[in-house]
């Protein structure tokens, strides 16, 4: 009976480390939303990948993320004073979890993206903004805000910026 026992444990032991995504392995990238600070630093904002690539583009050359089967995980690095434009993601919900920092999240109207409504959110927060609905957020404390990110699909679609957006017409 121990030999069974024993020989599933290699297996065991490959299962857990090919699930684990420590800290110390990831690497915050403010490349991929680079192309918004076209429009000013103020739309610098880095991304800590965990499962898949969320909605920032095609990083399956990344060996380093785990690989996403239902939702995508990451971390959103806001700086004080920067801002996640408002930007639509068609097919998914989002979740934002805030870990530092304080955010102002808001949420726009489908029809008039100048009519909205905004919650300032800080440490251990959370808001799920279903798919369809425009959002942003800007950090409004003096520290970097530290936000989980998770998006209810494998791979989502590229997010649009609505007409009312300050990256309408921006291109990646």
């Amino acid at each position: 009976m121990s030999d069974v026992i024993e020989s599933k444990l290699p297996e065991l032991e490959e299962l857990i480390d090919s699930a684990i995504a420590s800290r110390e392995s990831r690497v915050v990238d403010f490349n991929t939303l680079k192309f918004q600070t076209k429009m000013g630093e103020k739309f610098r904002r880095g991304q800590v990948r965990y499962i898949g690539s969320g909605a920032t583009g095609d990083h399956s050359d990344d060996n380093n993320i785990l690989q996403a089967e239902h939702f995508t995980f990451s971390n959103m690095v806001l700086p004080a004073g920067c801002v996640g434009p408002e930007h639509t993601h068609p097919d998914v919900e989002e979740v934002f979890f805030v870990l530092e920092g304080e955010v102002e999240f808001s949420v726009h109207d489908v029809e008039d993206g100048n009519k909205k409504a905004s919650r300032v959110l800080g440490y251990r927060d959370l808001i799920r903004v279903p798919a369809g609905v425009p959002r942003s957020l800007r950090t409004v404390s003096d520290v970097d805000a530290i936000i989980c990110v998770i998006i209810g699909a494998k791979k989502p679609e590229i997010p649009f910026y609505p007409p009312t957006s300050e990256m309408y017409g921006v291109t990646r």
